[in-house]
């Protein structure tokens, strides 16, 4: 069955066209507050939101749809993503709700659904809310509607929660720390807990106005970051996006690094001090070659999954990971959380420079990248992927590479867009690869 609301993480749109409208939330804490009712328990939601204007729109308009099927509604205000998933499950909440758009800008929002246990939906699930939301409201009598209230501590027990996470008896004191938070959620926490472990923080992006998130900051607009970490003479700089779910790093040269490097160190620290489960990490098949040659090297494996961090999510649970994430910086640490958390996993990252002694530019650098070149060919319609001429262009590609690359070749979940990927040793090679088969898919659309 086709998804007509729900992307690969929600619902996601811009603000005021068909499907992110006032009515669009109502009707949505509507079907998701009917779906989740179950039972004669008080049925509680927990919801959260990133500084978009438009949260003041999309917030009431959730509280009203949720009330109107007999569940009590939960506000924390402005709070990271990882922050609305961990609050559901510790407040015995039947259901997480976080308006977000993630690393998009201001004028888009989103819809984040969360269950009991703090995970992101099943697809079943969201078919069938996506189903209520068209079908007839089922609505509580008027003795059983819900009500709303604010937690005015809930900022405090995320901090605590994302400190529980840092090794105990360490502290950041010393350290010089450049935080961007995108002017987004985290723009409180993040910084008060770096603080609070000891460290001098040097703060960037968090004076939102509604309108500047991801602008120009965060972890999709870096520059301002890198310049600063060198003027300020940071020791590192932490780069968050916009519901603070996703994290990128610069070392104190200025120099950028991504998840991919970020996941390498989490991982093979944590397998020196046997903490890591599952043999290795899971990442999606964009990340780059030069990790999974480094794990092998370490004895340990890179389990690839399709793009998108729930199913990296839905592998580590079915096989036992406790690391995974993708090279845009999507992290999940899953003795810690149950989605990708910026902030925690830069304290591990943050451990790991405390205890290893050394700069940042050296501990980052956990493997060398094999050159990777990615391209995306617009079309208006048909599955150019299904022409012949396409096809063997691509099967052309791919012996080309065998054992000295890897090409990877998808359609875009949210735009007419085909995406070319390839990577290799011969970076010239690389490159002729992937304008190849980018000529034939555009002969093709």
């Amino acid at each position: 069955m086709t998804r007509k609301f729900f992307g690969t993480d929600g619902i996601r749109a811009r603000v005021n066209t068909p499907s992110m409208t006032a009515e669009m939330a109502m009707k949505v804490g509507m079907a998701a507050g009917a779906h989740f009712v179950r039972g004669d328990h008080i049925h509680r939601v927990v919801i959260g939101k990133d500084t978009r204007l438009s949260g003041y729109m999309l917030e009431p308009a959730l509280v009203a749809g949720f009330t109107s099927v007999g569940m009590d509604v939960v506000l924390v205000g402005p709070m990271p993503t990882p922050a609305v998933a961990l609050l559901t499950r510790s407040m015995r909440a039947d259901l997480g709700v976080m308006i977000s758009a993630s690393h998009n800008p201001f004028a888009d929002n989103g819809i984040k659904l969360f269950g009991p246990d703090g995970y992101k939906l099943s697809d079943d699930d969201e078919m069938a809310i996506e189903a209520l939301i068209e079908a007839a409201a089922r609505l509580a009598p008027a003795d059983r509607t819900g009500r709303a209230r604010r937690v005015d501590d809930a900022q405090g027990r995320y901090i605590h929660a994302v400190k529980s996470s840092f090794p105990e008896g360490l502290r950041l004191e010393g350290l010089k720390i450049a935080i961007d938070c995108a002017n987004g959620a985290a723009y409180k926490v993040a910084p008060e807990a770096l603080w609070e472990l000891g460290a001098e923080i040097v703060p960037v992006g968090v004076g939102p106005n509604g309108t500047n998130i991801n602008a120009g900051c965060g972890s999709t607009a870096p520059q301002t970051l890198q310049e600063t970490v060198v003027a300020s003479g940071a020791d590192i700089g932490l780069a968050l996006d916009g519901d603070a779910d996703r994290l990128i790093v610069v070392d104190e040269t200025g120099r950028l690094v991504d998840g991919d490097q970020l996941m390498g160190l989490i991982a093979t620290s944590w397998a020196r001090r046997g903490l890591l489960k599952g043999g290795g990490l899971v990442a999606t098949v964009m990340s780059n070659l030069g990790l999974e040659r480094r794990l092998q090297a370490d004895g340990l494996t890179l389990q690839r999954t399709k793009v998108g961090d729930r199913y990296v999510l839905e592998c580590m649970r079915e096989r036992g990971f406790n690391v995974g994430g993708e090279q845009s910086g999507h992290i999940i640490l899953s003795d810690h959380a149950t989605t990708g958390d910026g902030l925690m996993a830069g304290l591990q990252i943050l451990a790991e420079l405390v205890q290893s002694g050394r700069r940042a530019s050296e501990l980052l650098h956990v493997f060398d990248p094999v050159p990777q070149l990615l391209k995306n060919v617009r079309f208006s319609g048909g599955k150019p992927l299904d022409d012949n001429r396409v096809k063997a262009t691509i099967a052309d590609a791919e012996a080309e590479l065998n054992g000295r690359g890897r090409l990877v070749i998808r359609p875009s979940g949210t735009e007419p867009l085909i995406r070319v990927m390839a990577e290799g040793d011969d970076e010239g090679q690389v490159k002729a690869v992937v304008e190849r088969i980018c000529a034939a898919v555009a002969e093709a659309a």
